[in-house]
């Protein structure tokens, strides 16, 4: 009984110190920096006598939902709201459909080098930097330097100056956003393909089942659950935006802010002009209050369509 114990202890050690990392991660950079809410209702200011943090906080002036309005009066309030939620929604919609679609062809490419080969490669954008693809697509779309505007000089076409023209950023934000995480996703839906018994594929092959209807009634039923819980999960930032896609891959240019400006973007450059951090907190949980609610509701909608989809 004493070595059974002994042994049951040992093994409890072990998957303790393995999730110790994420939980340790988890409590300092996710529990811990909550106790900074107060900060979205005081009017922050620093003592130059006394530096300390929690002494400054605590002897800031309460200020109420006064830092929240700074989201809505704002000339610009509209403008932000509507890329942000905009942008989010094809980017879930598109988020969806693409990458199963390419999880659904890779799984039909019968040679493993091949497959192994373009999965590599759409996976590897997941790993730049913002900032990199930003530069990636200056090297296209610059002015003098880039690659498009030359060629539309050398046909005798008129040159486009992408940087202070809004019209195409829509779509070129869309496409750098795909280009970048579509791969990430595409390896998540394959992985669950990959999961599912062969025999279900042999047997509606034996009845007669195209590959489009294996697709349809075996492939996305089984997928049905990953493409609910990742639904919920990015509805639940529809509030935010990715700010290094709508910062940098912009060069930050002003002439787009109507097509490139987002809530995010919005709270960081008020930030930078007024050094308030009371607003830049009352944004931040603003959206994530906002996105808690939106997460409730797509779990309930989920959970009464499909209970088996849901988070919880």
């Amino acid at each position: 009984m004493a070595s059974n114990r002994i042994e049951k202890h040992k093994k409890t050690l072990v998957l303790l110190t393995m999730v110790a990392p994420a939980a340790i991660w988890l409590i300092l950079l996710r529990y811990l920096p909550m106790g900074g809410i107060i900060l979205a209702f005081k009017d922050y200011k620093i003592n130059p006598r006394n530096p300390s943090f929690i002494s400054n906080l605590m002897n800031s002036k309460w200020v109420g939902f006064k830092n929240f309005e700074f989201l809505f009066k704002t000339n610009g309030a509209w403008i932000m709201i509507r890329n942000t939620l905009a942008y989010n929604v094809v980017f879930i919609i598109l988020g969806v459909i693409i990458p199963v679609a390419f999880a659904v062809m890779m799984n039909e490419l019968t040679r493993k080098f091949v497959r192994k080969s373009y999965q590599t490669m759409m996976f590897f954008p997941y790993f730049l930097s913002w900032v990199v693809v930003s530069y990636f697509l200056n090297a296209f779309l610059d002015a003098q330097y880039g690659m498009i505007p030359a060629m539309q000089e050398a046909a005798g076409k008129e040159v486009t100056s992408w940087y202070t023209t809004p019209g195409p950023w829509p779509y070129l934000l869309v496409f750098a956003n795909l280009w970048k995480n579509v791969g990430y996703s595409t390896v998540l839906y394959l992985a669950a393909i990959t999961g599912i018994d062969a025999s279900q594929y042999e047997a509606a092959a034996i009845d007669g089942a195209t590959k489009w209807q294996q697709m349809r009634y075996v492939t996305l039923p089984h997928l049905r659950t990953m493409i609910c819980i990742l639904f919920i999960m990015n509805v639940g930032r529809i509030f935010a935006s990715d700010f290094g896609l709508f910062y940098n891959v912009p060069m930050q240019n002003g002439a787009l802010f109507s097509v490139t400006q987002t809530i995010d973007t919005y709270v960081y450059r008020a930030y930078i002009a007024t050094g308030d951090p009371g607003q830049s907190s009352a944004a931040g949980l603003l959206q994530n209050v906002l996105g808690f609610v939106c997460i409730m509701t797509a779990n309930g909608i989920v959970k009464k369509i499909d209970p088996d989809s849901s988070m919880f």
